[in-house]
Parts: structure tokens; C-alpha cells; sequence
């Protein structure tokens, strides 16, 4: 299976860079990280709050299969509709640090748009440690989950 979220990671840097382009207008795409019905249906998590405002915050739920909760949180310090987010990510409870993520969205065509997204870690070693994870693999199959649901939407 193709991966169309491409994930570049140089060498002795403390970032990733993600671009994800989409078959959807910008608008949808962007409502799909904005809406928490969306965002609970293609992340397969439970949103507990989200706050989509410059100084907001969110938080996420999931469970695992051995029936584990996980939570996810972070503070949205940019919020441009259609346009960008910028924001913390932050996994409780693990060894993982915090995270920055700038996420751009941007208008291709009237029905093609483009995810880019540029992640900062506190150190290389933090990011190396997390692309260990199924993280590609993982994005993929939620970006593809996004794309069928908000087509279904439009």
C-alpha cells in the first residue's frame, strides 16, 4: 500500500516534516481537525475538550485494546480558520516531551487541498524515539480514514 502521507526526518535534526495532500476543498479539510465529531471519528479517539481558539486548548482520549486510557493534550497558540494551527501535543504519562506542531492547510484546486505539517521536538533523540513507533504507518491510515469521512460529509 502507497503511503500518501510523506514523512521526512533528517539526519541530527529535532523535527519532522509531514505534506499530505487531499481530495477535498480546504474548508473540509480543515473542518476535519476543527470539529469534534470529525476528529473522534477518524482518530479514533474520544475528544474531551477542544477549544479552537488562539490561547485554547484540547484534550484526547483513546483506549487501547488491552483497554488502557491514554490521554493527549496540548494549547492551540495560533488558530487561522482555513489556514493554520499552531500548537503543543503532549502524550500524559510517558517519557515523551512535549511537542510543537505547526499545521498549514492550503488550497490546491477548488476541490484538492494540502496538509503540511512541520513537528519540533525537545531533542533528537525525542524524535528518534518516536519515529520508532508505527508513527507513519499510523498517520497514513488516519489521513486516509479523514479523507473517506469527509468525502462521505461533503
Amino acid at each position: 500500500m502507497e503511503l500518501k502521507t510523506k514523512i521526512k526526518a533528517e539526519n541530527n535534526k529535532q523535527e519532522i516534516h509531514i505534506t499530505r495532500e487531499f481530495d477535498l476543498p480546504v474548508e473540509l479539510l480543515f473542518k476535519a481537525y476543527v470539529e469534534p465529531e470529525i476528529v473522534e471519528q477518524w482518530m479514533g479517539t474520544k475528544v474531551l475538550k477542544l477549544e479552537n481558539k488562539k490561547h485554547g486548548s484540547y484534550q484526547f482520549e483513546t483506549t487501547d485494546p488491552k483497554g488502557n486510557k491514554h490521554r493527549f493534550n496540548g494549547v492551540i497558540h495560533e488558530f487561522n480558520p482555513t489556514h493554520q494551527i499552531i500548537r503543543t501535543f503532549e502524550m500524559e504519562n510517558t517519557p515523551f516531551p512535549v511537542q510543537l506542531e505547526y499545521l498549514e492547510f492550503e488550497k490546491l484546486t477548488g476541490d484538492r487541498s494540502k496538509l503540511t505539517i512541520q513537528i519540533i521536538y525537545k531533542s533528537v533523540a525525542s524524535r528518534d524515539q518516536m519515529l520508532q513507533l508505527p508513527f507513519a504507518q499510523g498517520l497514513n491510515m488516519a489521513h486516509n480514514r479523514l479523507e473517506e469521512i469527509v468525502l462521505k460529509l461533503g
